[in-house]
């Protein structure tokens, strides 16, 4: 169905509708996890390990998860932001033990929002 100027195509409309219904808690789960399951790809953790190991773009993907989950756990509530932040946690080491020459302590991706991370 072509739009007039100015109108969203239809499949615009229903694809907002369809995201309003999605709860803010949700949806913030959602990408956390997306950018989670991204690093520990690119940590290494992967069944095909260093083949997919890339900890330039983990510790990008591992900023943005720990400034999100930061950001957001206030209102996430203790058990949403709880389960995040553990597998924040867990990415962030699998990173340290990755890493040929380790970052300082606080100083690793994502530290800076959660504080130096250690076993």
């Amino acid at each position: 169905m072509p739009s007039t100027p100015g109108q969203q195509p239809a499949t615009d409309r229903s694809e907002a509708r369809d995201i309003a219904d999605v709860s803010a808690v949700e949806l913030i789960t959602t990408v956390s996890v997306h950018l989670m399951s991204a690093a520990a790809v690119r940590t290494g953790l992967a069944e095909e390990g260093e083949e997919l190991q890339d900890l330039g773009e983990a510790r990008i993907l591992i900023n943005a998860l720990a400034a999100l989950v930061t950001g957001a756990a206030p209102d996430l509530g203790d058990t949403h932001a709880r389960a995040l932040r553990d597998g924040l946690r867990s990415v962030q080491l699998a990173f340290r033990e990755a890493s040929t020459i380790p970052d300082a302590m606080g100083e690793g991706p994502g530290e800076k929002y959660t504080g130096a991370v250690s076993r």
